[in-house]
């Protein structure tokens, strides 16, 4: 009788995704200790949940760190613990940590502090490590799906505002109708190989073994669908501006930064790794997306009066520039990719950190006309935007520079020199919408009061942690590089 071979365990190498669902359910049973007292001869207090859910980020942060060094495979090579997926493991972790921290404060302005939400916060985390992980598509989808399933509640959890209802419906009907592209576009790449393992699926292209080349070519072109829902590329990013609006602001910025990596984690290894055989067939497709994202994300941000629409439009040009790198499809632009995310958890967050300070319960003050005189209110306020938005127009010395000028270093060393200069025009035009927000902070008489500001310590500790991560990534860019380097996937 045959013995069903079953595959080796190696729970080392999901140590950190471990640790945020078991961290993640023992915030919701000391929920249930909190609502029943009785239960227990001591009181728990409730405030005391997110920093459950921060030390257990923290925790998973330290062990992604210690994942560099050789690579791990495992439950049946359909894990990847590289050094690839410890660098994006500890940007989300980063980006977690960040929201946690502002999102303490500012949950409880909104009467929002609910234990389930540092819950979803943490199992989301948990579905993008997945996705950063996956060396098979079927892990690719059940990461993609622990995050958004989590991300889709989320966005909505302002139950009590319209536009939070809104815009989780609006997420959550249009990533259903995405994630049906992607499943379809992988069963058709099973069809055409025989196999879901992403080198199984390189080896049947260099070897020159598929069952179908064309439905190779269609389930390529359905995954390009899926993920560029998830990374909100034009022509699939016309709900990102809504969702970032309607959504809490701590949530958008979570939304803005984590489930954008993870997109593009998933999107370099499904098509460096598994479809790097046919390049040539995808790369195109890309180019054009590509200079289409940049472009349309940037003029659309020049038109917008609200900032989360703003930024949210930013970040879809954003998503433009990290494509030019995929197109580049080389160590650099690699390379580039992950310094580059890095720097935009720090700015982004930062950004929208600003935003959450400034408002108040049910008043965000979104209007950009808000932010006129800031700086002759609340002059370290004003600076710390000031550096946000500089460094997300791409002027030096901060981050932001840095990441576009690697990018597009990338791509000319590529031989993709048009896409270069139309990134770089994009660039330009990006300016002046960042730009417009300082001349309101420094130049602008004020258009409102400014009350004292009361910031949480927490949300003070992301502030300053966000300006020196954007300030230091781009005075001394050289050692992250050089980790960043030794993580690419080339």
């Amino acid at each position: 009788m045959e013995m069903i071979q079953t595959p080796e365990i190696n729970l080392s190498a999901i140590c950190h995704i471990l640790t945020l669902c078991v961290t993640g359910l023992l915030i919701l049973v000391l929920d249930l200790f909190i609502n029943d007292q009785k239960l227990l001869p001591f009181k728990i207090d409730k405030k005391l949940l997110p920093y459950v859910a921060l030390g257990g980020v923290i925790l998973a942060g330290i062990s992604s760190m210690n994942d560099f060094g050789p690579a791990v495979y495992a439950f049946n090579n359909t894990i990847a613990a590289d050094n690839f997926a410890a660098f994006f493991n500890v940007i989300f972790c980063i980006g977690t940590a960040l929201t946690i921290m502002i999102s303490i404060n500012y949950m409880e302005q909104e009467d929002l502090n609910h234990s389930e939400y540092y819950a979803l916060l943490l199992f989301a985390t948990a579905g993008m490590m997945l996705m950063a992980l996956a060396a098979s598509l079927i892990t690719v989808f059940l990461g993609l799906e622990l995050m958004s399933i989590s991300l889709y509640i989320l966005a909505g959890f302002n139950r009590a505002k319209v536009e939070s209802t809104e815009s989780a419906l609006k997420y959550f009907l249009l990533g259903a109708f995405a994630t049906g592209f992607l499943l379809y576009g992988m069963a058709l790449i099973y069809g055409a190989t025989g196999s879901t393992n992403l080198k199984e699926i390189a080896a049947a292209i260099k070897g020159d073994t598929l069952n179908s080349a064309t439905l190779l070519y269609l389930g390529t072109g359905l995954m390009v669908i899926g993920l560029g829902f998830k990374v909100a590329s034009v022509p699939f990013h016309m709900w990102t501006p809504d969702v970032y609006e309607g959504a809490p602001t701590a949530i958008t910025a979570f939304m803005s930064v984590g489930p954008k990596a993870a997109g593009f984690a998933a999107f370099f290894r499904v098509f460096l790794v598994g479809l790097g055989g046919i390049t040539d067939h995808w790369v195109s497709l890309i180019w054009v997306i590509a200079a289409l994202t940049m472009t349309v994300g940037n003029l659309t941000a020049l038109a917008q009066t609200n900032i989360k629409r703003m930024l949210a439009y930013s970040s879809i040009s954003h998503a433009g520039y990290v494509l030019v790198a995929l197109v580049a499809a080389n160590e650099i632009g690699s390379t580039a990719v992950l310094y580059y995310m890095l720097a935009y958890a720090f700015m982004n967050i930062g950004a929208f950190t600003v935003v959450i300070v400034l408002g108040k319960k049910g008043e965000e003050n979104l209007n950009l006309e808000d932010y006129s005189g800031l700086a002759s209110r609340h002059p370290l306020l004003g600076f710390t935007m000031a550096v946000f938005m500089f460094s997300l127009a791409g002027i030096p010395p901060l981050a932001g520079f840095f990441g576009k000028f690697y990018i597009f270093s990338a791509a000319i060393k590529a031989g993709y020199v048009g896409l270069a200069v139309i990134g770089l025009l994009n660039s330009v035009v990006a300016v002046f919408y960042y730009l417009r927000i300082t001349v309101l902070i420094y130049i602008k008489d004020p258009v409102r009061e400014f009350p004292p500001l009361s910031i949480s310590p927490f949300t003070l500790a992301a502030l300053v942690i966000a300006v020196i991560g954007t300030i230091q990534l781009g005075i001394f860019p050289s050692w992250i590089l050089e980790i960043a380097q030794s993580s690419s996937l080339f």
